[in-house]
């Protein structure tokens, strides 16, 4: 394992006040590469995934465990004076502070951009919201399925005789994750050069935008809508045991392979009503015909046997359960395995990101609400004395 202080952020001190998903999900990797990520978490509740499933292990859930790692949580009441002014005192001395709270929130409770500034002029406050800080839907909150519906995310789907429905992964919260703690690495390089931090937004809308370029280039450009999951060559069919995705392209003459894959007695490559893409799409129906009734008649394994012989792309339709007892998982070490104090055992999913110098690595487990509260004051010069005055007023729980 890497050593603490040699992970590319070490020495970066990340005061987080975010929540849920889409948040948390970019602080985790923070913390994985070295930050110390302060957690502040209202006492009593807590980030509100600590409660979204009922769970035997209650407010240390698998939920809350998967996206909190490497942190260490202070329990501060907010709506106290004494309680932003402890956290004001920390932030003074931040890197970073992250939320993804509705805008306008942070300013609310005296955590803006230009408050906090003004005693730390090289802070990077990095916020996540559903739609911005501007426009017709600023006052709106985010929400990952919400996000899919408003960007066209959910409207896109394979034909229009799919049921329109909402994307089963947090897609939304997910990307919008993983593009703010790009804002935040882009600032801090900034910072690097000019000793000035600044503000780094993202919104989910423009998340779900941004990942549709391709198609968004096409639709502003054309008036074209593409859909890759419409291609004629292209489909999910079920086998005799399962299912399997088929991605007919890549090939001089897909059609010919499939054929041949397929044990067709028609090599359907040399028809001359199938040569163009065009032609294709106008064959899609007879020819998915033609593949479900082949497909129907094998094994899944036995179908892409073959369609790996002919250098076609192809995958078994696996379950998250399978998928995580597939090899390749062991392969690329994407499962860890870390001690809770009173969880015990925890299995979660590991870093995606490789570094061959510095890789991320687990070095304390998601912690329990509050469990850093004198830890932490103590480094920032709180004596004993007043943590248990807080404690009794009701600051820190």
């Amino acid at each position: 394992m890497t050593p603490d202080a040699a992970l590319p952020l070490a020495g970066l001190t990340v005061v987080d006040f975010t929540q849920v998903y889409m948040g948390p999900s970019a602080t985790q990797l923070l913390g994985d590469f070295g930050a110390d990520v302060i957690k502040v978490e209202r006492p009593g509740l807590g980030d509100i995934s600590r409660n979204s499933f009922p769970d035997p292990d209650g407010q240390d859930n698998p939920i809350f465990l998967s996206i909190n790692r490497n942190k260490r949580s202070l329990s501060v009441d907010t709506r106290q004076e004494e309680g932003r002014a402890l956290l004001r005192g920390i932030i003074a001395d931040a890197d970073v502070v992250v939320s993804n709270f509705r805008h306008g929130v942070m300013e609310r409770m005296g955590f803006g951009y230009d408050e906090l500034s003004r005693d730390n002029p090289g802070l990077i406050w990095a916020s996540g919201t559903g739609f911005g800080t501007e426009g017709h839907y600023a006052h709106k909150g985010g929400q990952d399925a919400i996000a899919q519906a408003y960007s066209g995310v959910m409207w896109r789907r394979e034909s229009p005789d799919t049921p329109l429905t909402m994307y089963p992964t947090t897609l939304a919260d997910y990307t919008t994750g993983m593009h703010l703690l790009q804002g935040i690495l882009l600032a801090l390089r900034s910072r690097d050069r000019t000793g000035l931090g600044q503000r780094v937004e993202v919104t989910m809308y423009d998340s779900m935008l941004h990942m549709q370029m391709q198609e968004a280039c096409m639709q502003l450009n054309r008036g074209y809508e593409v859909n890759w999951a419409e291609m004629p060559l292209s489909g999910v069919f079920e086998t005799s045991d399962g299912a399997l995705c088929l991605v007919g392209g890549f090939t001089t003459n897909p059609l010919h392979h499939l054929s041949r894959a397929l044990g067709l007695e028609e090599d359907l490559g040399e028809r001359p009503d199938l040569q163009t893409l065009e032609q294709q799409f106008a064959a899609k129906p007879e020819l998915h015909r033609i593949f479900a009734e082949r497909f129907a008649t094998d094994t899944t394994a036995s179908w892409c046997d073959r369609l790996e012989e002919e250098g076609l792309l192809n995958a078994p339709v696996h379950s998250l359960a399978q998928a995580l007892d597939d090899p390749q998982t062991a392969a690329n070490r994407m499962i860890v395995e870390a001690e809770h104090p009173t969880v015990g055992s925890v299995k979660m999913l590991n870093v995606p990101i490789r570094l061959s110098a510095t890789p991320a690595s687990v070095r304390r487990v998601a912690p329990r609400l509050g469990e850093h509260n004198a830890e932490i004051l103590r480094e920032y010069g709180v004596d004993e004395d007043t943590i248990g005055r807080l404690r009794a007023d009701g600051v820190l729980r």
